[in-house]
């Protein structure tokens, strides 16, 4: 064996770890060729392992470092000295032994509770290190089951729907044809809907099968960060080649995969180097208020007593001094002499300190650890604080701040999600300066809302009444012809109802919660079209497809429910002068948008263990007993609707059995749960293996919508509603189905994804049958509508038209906007093959980047989206929850200042301010709007003083309305400031 310097070792070593503390970026290449090599000669060696600790002891640390944060309470560091003092013989006062025992029983018992905390840490850091993975084995050739803590940075890991991701991986592969997967990051963002990600643009083609032995390439990427919305990187093949990435591709360890087979990719980041463990800052020494205020009282009691014991050891010395002799019951030392009355003194003032020891009394803290175990246990056992619809209580993770939950004086909230349901549902429309209010859906919702309220049932027949079908006089025609079909239906139709009251909603909250079916709501799926739009969306695409430029074989006829017709470009009809802006709103609705479409045959469910599945279908002897139960009920038999009454389609007439209201017949939407509307059966993560869907677009029948954001899922469903169905989309591109049957096949170029300094999002395509390059932009109001340009060669009359759209869409987004909804502008833009070949290197370049790659992005999405033209405005509604008026009001009656934040329009926030009781009538509203901060500070303190001159009652506030540059705030204060 050749011998090696140590020193020399040691400097290489040092060498290799400066190095990559020095660099910006990390470079990692796949472990699969040094497999067999010794760990420290494998070439991602300096990267740390997957294996986590988050526990604050060890068994040989964790005696002195308790001891240590125990001693930052002043009391121990008291009682302590107090108990060593006492073993002084000329000045103690009692037995030694006896003072230690309560300091030591203290100690003890804060001890104890600290140790079990972290034992708590250590099984929860056992189960996650020992939990089961994938990794790629190059000795069997195939995926091998390891734990947790054995994965490295640099190898290939699967990982399989219903799965925890075990580290940061580099998305490489999906079982998805389109090449992408969905992760929910519930446990690290607290969002609930889906994330979307993506194979490595560029990357070899999802369908061939991947093979990680052939992996030679390099990737370099950032080094880690906490910053769960950043990354960037490239991957740089043998011929030098780079494939840039961004956050779209990478999984991040904690969250977990829905509705994929399965997704591989190679690891990045492991340990404590990912970014949900840099997030976590470990267990800390939590004080609370009454502990530090303690502190300082018991420093003001030490001074008190020094000064009692100071009193006494001059007053001691003092009364010795007036002996003119030695007094008799002094007690000589062993030499015969005497002790000096100053030294007498001093010695009189420690024994007055452990006499008067009592000043702080050590049964107190006792009494304090005594009281937080027993507050922890009424406040995990509060039937008040039981959710029973999730079957869940409170847990206390930490047992020092409990006290604290009576001393809060600012409640923090989000909006979205957190007052409102998340559960966006679309209410009106603008297009062309022409409002659409829905108030047929309008009518529909309130009878849902009112149900659910009361918890009443709502019959099919009174669904019905609120929900015409797009073709609703032919299909009346066919009836009359056939003379059956609606009365049977309707006659069956009175005795199925519905359930969408409390018991239906605990079902699906409760299944959400423990990982089962959830289903979307029809406040979410089902809209009724207006009729007035529905009418003039029916006669422009009839003047289209009759137009000159549309005669003639190329005009697909509608397709069936069992066929799937090959895209084409004899499916679309070419568009002509008669294409209607009415058809562009809507095609934008369908399109401008990064929802997935997928069959409902396809599995899209969470694991279940131990629990019967809600949504299993009842058998024949459960139907007829509920059927019998609501027989019972005469007021859920039938009840009147005093609303406008048309004759309407029914939409359930073929069915053999009226479905519930809760689910459409023929379209599902994947909720943040993953739910669909299609029983499967119980499934394990390693049981996830479906048939793949076969390439081109689905029936309209049986396609499910998997969408990121609920409000781009309300706005599928709404074109659907008016027939644009949304059939397929890849990453290349998107099908739409007409009313009439024709399919429009666009082709994806590029997708602009939405960030919070744009304010919007937008889509590059091409037309199948012009080859237009065709931009659609949507976002807010105030994004929108400064991009809006004027176009060459415009006249005046198209001039006057475009200004008045433009001034009617922004009044109609006002309406929109102090009615509480959500608003949405929709503009489009024609690019030219030169401005888009320029722009497309431009963009390449930027997506190459690995350092400011997403400022670069931003400013590529910037230069495009310019000069658009207005296509129309939507407004969504998103309720609050239950109980939340309510809710606030007891916290402001409680003395706490709830401080609401919002993205939505200062008019919007308002109202939602209104409605949740955040604010009242008598409260005053400031509005401030300014982009500089010195104007902002000056212009609060100005508002400020004004609000002290009113003097608002106690339980009056004021509202302060924010709009800067970066966004709407609203922010409520109570009390009145002072």
């Amino acid at each position: 064996m050749r011998w090696m310097d140590p020193m020399a070792l040691l400097g290489r070593r040092w060498g290799r770890r400066r190095q990559e503390q020095d660099s910006t970026v990390r470079t990692l290449v796949s472990n699969l060729p040094y497999e067999d090599l010794k760990k420290k000669e494998q070439p991602n060696r300096q990267y740390k392992g997957n294996a986590v600790k988050t526990t604050k002891y060890t068994l040989w640390s964790f005696v002195p470092k308790n001891l240590y944060e125990q001693f930052h309470r002043v009391a121990n560091i008291y009682f302590v000295g107090l108990a060593v003092l006492n073993f002084v013989p000329v000045v103690n006062a009692f037995q030694p032994e006896v003072a230690l025992i309560p300091i030591c029983v203290i100690l003890a018992l804060t001890a104890i509770k600290d140790g079990w905390e972290d034992f708590r840490r250590y099984q929860t850091d056992q189960k996650l290190n020992n939990l089961p993975c994938s990794v790629y084995s190059r000795r069997e050739m195939g995926f091998m089951e390891r734990r947790w803590k054995d994965m490295r940075v640099g190898d290939f890991v699967k990982v399989v729907s219903n799965e925890t991701i075990p580290a940061d991986i580099l998305l490489l592969h999906t079982s998805d044809p389109n090449g992408v997967c969905l992760m929910e990051t519930s446990n690290l963002d607290g969002e609930t809907n889906l994330k979307q990600r993506k194979v490595v643009p560029g990357f070899p083609a999802p369908d061939s099968p991947f093979k990680p032995a052939g992996f030679k390439s390099t990737v370099v990427c950032e080094k880690p960060n906490n910053d769960l919305n950043h990354f960037s990187g490239y991957i740089e093949k043998p011929d030098k080649k780079k494939l840039g990435f961004g956050i779209d591709s990478l999984l991040l360890r904690g969250c977990t995969i829905r509705n994929t087979d399965e997704a591989t990719g190679i690891v990045v980041y492991a340990g404590h180097e990912t970014k949900s463990m840099l997030n976590n800052s470990g267990a800390r020494n939590k004080r609370s208020k009454l502990e530090r205020k303690l502190n300082s009282d018991v420093l003001y009691c030490v001074l008190l007593l020094f000064t009692l014991c100071l009193v006494g050891a001059l007053g001691h010395t003092i009364w010795l001094e007036s002996f003119s002799s030695v007094p008799p019951y002094l007690v000589p030392d062993s030499d015969g002499h005497f002790i000096p009355s100053t030294v007498a003194g001093f010695y009189m003032f420690f024994t007055m300190i452990i006499l008067l020891q009592v000043l702080i009394p050590i049964s107190l803290y006792v009494s304090i650890e005594l009281v937080k175990m027993g507050q922890v246990f009424f406040i995990s056992h509060d039937v008040d604080l039981y959710d029973q619809e999730t079957d869940t209580r409170v847990q206390c993770q930490t047992l020092n701040i409990t006290e604290d939950l009576g001393q809060i004086q600012y409640v923090f909230s989000d909006k979205t999600g957190t007052l409102t349901e998340n559960k966006m549902v679309f209410r009106r429309c603008t297009i062309m300066a022409t409002e659409y209010s829905h108030s047929e859906n309008a009518a529909r919702l309130a009878v849902l809302s009112e149900t659910e309220a009361t918890g009443d049932e709502v019959t099919l027949f009174q669904q019905r009444q609120k929900q015409p079908s797009l073709f609703a006089e032919e299909e009346e025609e066919e009836e009359k012809g056939s003379g059956e079909g609606r009365p049977e239906a309707t006659r069956r139709s009175h005795g199925a109802k519905a359930d969408v009251g409390s018991n239906q909603r605990s079902k699906v909250n409760a299944a959400g919660a423990h990982g089962d079916l959830a289903f979307s709501s029809p406040l979410e799926t089902v809209v009724v079209p207006d009729s007035k739009l529905q009418q003039e969306v029916l006669e422009a695409e009839r003047q289209w497809e009759e137009g000159p430029l549309n005669q003639g074989p190329h005009l697909a006829p509608t397709p069936g429910p069992h066929l799937a017709p090959t895209p084409g470009p004899h499916l679309a009809p070419t568009p002509g002068p008669e294409w209607s802006p009415h058809l562009d709103f809507l095609v934008a609705l369908a399109i401008c948008n990064t929802v997935l479409v997928s069959t409902a045959t396809a599995q899209r469910q969470r694991v279940i263990k131990g629990r019967h599945n809600s949504c299993a279908p009842q058998t024949l002897g459960g139907r007829l007993r509920g059927l019998l139960k609501k027989m019972r009920s005469p007021r859920s038999m039938f009840k009147v609707f005093t609303g406008k009454q048309e004759p309407l389609a029914d939409p359930f007439a073929a069915d053999e059995e009226p479905p519930d209201i809760l689910h459409t017949p023929d379209v599902c939407t994947t909720t943040p749960e993953g739910g669909s509307p299609k029983t499967q059966p119980e499934v394990t993560p390693h049981q996830a293996q479906r048939q793949r869907p076969e390439p081109g677009p689905a029936s309209p029948d049986t396609v499910c919508y998997e969408s990121q954001s609920p409000d781009e899922a309300a706005l599928v469903h709404a074109a659907r509603a008016y027939g644009f169905t949304l059939l397929e989309r890849t990453p290349d591109r998107v099908t739409v189905r007409l009313p009439r049957g024709a399919l429009l096949t666009y082709e994806v170029i590029d997708i602009l994804t939405f960030d919070s300094t744009r304010k919007r999002m937008s889509v590059l395509v091409r037309h199948p049958r012009t080859r237009e390059i065709l931009l659609y932009t949507k976002g807010a109001d105030s994004a929108v509508m400064e991009l809006l340009g004027e176009p060459a060669g415009e006249s005046v009359s198209q001039r006057e038209l475009r200004k008045r759209v433009c001034s009617s869409t922004q009044r109609h987004l006002d309406m929109y906007a102090r009615d509480g909804l959500r608003t949405l502008c929709f503009a489009k833009k024609v690019v030219s093959q030169k401005e888009y070949e320029d722009w497309s290197l431009v963009r390449q370049q930027a997506i190459s980047a690995i350092e400011n790659r997403e400022e670069l992005l931003m400013d590529t999405a910037v230069q495009l989206e310019t000069s658009l033209t207005l296509i129309g405005a939507t407004g969504i509604e998103d309720r609050l929850q239950e109980n939340v008026p309510e809710t606030i009001e007891a916290l402001r009656e409680a003395g706490m200042q709830v401080w609401v934040l919002t993205g939505d329009k200062p008019e919007t926030a308002v109202n939602i301010a209104y409605s949740c009781k955040l604010l009242d009538h008598r409260d005053l509203v400031f509005t401030l709007n300014t982009d500089n901060k010195a104007v902002c500070r000056s212009t609060l303190e100005c508002t400020l003083e004004e609000v002290r001159r009113y003097g608002p009652g106690r339980t009056a506030g004021a509202l302060l309305r924010l709009s800067g540059a970066r966004g709407p705030w609203a922010w409520a204060m109570t009390p009145p400031l002072a």
